[in-house]
């Protein structure tokens, strides 16, 4: 461990909901780390299966936010980044509930951050795999389009990819990029907060993928988000909207590809599903809320859920 390494503050933070075995499960792996957090925030979006109990009674060390709604996982993870970058966090580690890193996972996180010679990365992404060990196609980060030599060569000197966005299931945010654009975006509950969020970050700053930090998302199935979505697929449709005309995150012509990339995935969603007499409804409905009105502010969304 670097002096640079020790001196930083590292916190955690987990969103949960209703899954309280996977929960203690990560916390256990997050407390074996080779390098520990210096602090762990989880966020119980109002569960309903003893989470919040559980945790208190196995680790009493971590901190505790209680909200007393379901906010899905953005408000839960703009709560829980908000509730470490208040702690003083230098960098900011967020994961699912469901997410079990490796012993070393952070370590190497930190380790590709200090060994990257060009700008400071806002984002440091896990390699993501399944039970089996198999990559997973839920939580593969975007590589970087475009990306100029210079920056590949950087990375790959370190064993890393340069990357465009990443998911919440296993990421380093850097504490000075997060407080100068702002949370996730708590308003779009669950499906592209972490997109929106990363590219963001990520718009004028450098990001990698690190393969050697690993951890296992315990999802129940083996797929991408976008397998057979059902009434969930109003937030797909509903917040890609947001992203795409809404937000900063993305440039004029990478808005163009991504709008495009969007429209085939949606129509892969419709060719795959068996349930489509939900999945039309659930697409009017959210072409309708996304062009007629933007994301609330988070201080509307969370206001009131917590002490």
């Amino acid at each position: 461990m670097s002096s640079g390494d020790a001196s930083r503050h590292v916190g955690a933070v987990v969103v949960t909901y209703n899954r309280r075995e996977l929960l203690l499960e990560s916390l256990a792996a997050i407390a074996a780390q080779t390098r520990p957090a210096d602090a762990v925030v989880v966020v119980d979006n109002a569960s309903t299966d003893g989470s919040a109990a559980a945790v208190a009674a196995q680790f009493p060390g971590v901190r505790l936010v209680r909200l007393t709604r379901n906010t899905g996982g953005a408000g839960g993870f703009a709560a829980g980044l908000d509730v470490a970058l208040a702690a003083g966090a230098d960098l900011v580690w967020l994961m699912d509930d469901d997410t079990v890193p490796q012993p070393g996972a952070l370590e190497e996180l930190l380790a590709a951050r200090d060994r990257y010679a060009g700008a400071v990365p806002a984002v440091v992404a896990s390699r993501v795999v399944w039970t089996d060990g198999r990559p997973h196609p839920m939580n593969t980060p975007r590589r970087k389009p475009f990306v100029r030599r210079a920056e590949l060569r950087l990375a790959d000197g370190i064993g890393c990819v340069p990357i465009r966005s990443a998911s919440f299931v296993s990421v380093l945010i850097d504490g000075e990029h997060a407080r100068r654009l702002g949370s996730p975006i708590a308003d779009y509950f669950l499906w592209n907060d972490d997109f929106e969020y990363t590219t963001r970050l990520l718009r004028h700053a450098p990001g990698l993928l690190c393969p050697a930090s690993t951890v296992v998302h315990k999802t129940k199935v083996f797929g991408g988000a976008d397998t057979d979505p059902g009434e969930r697929f109003f937030f797909e449709v509903r917040n890609k909207i947001w992203t795409l005309t809404r937000s900063r995150c993305l440039s004029p012509i990478e808005r163009l590809l991504y709008a495009g990339a969007t429209v085939r995935r949606w129509i892969r969603t419709f060719a795959a599903s068996g349930d489509r007499g939900t999945l039309f409804p659930a697409l009017r409905r959210g072409i309708t809320a996304g062009l007629c009105h933007g994301p609330r502010a988070n201080d509307e969304v969370l206001a009131g859920l917590t002490d």
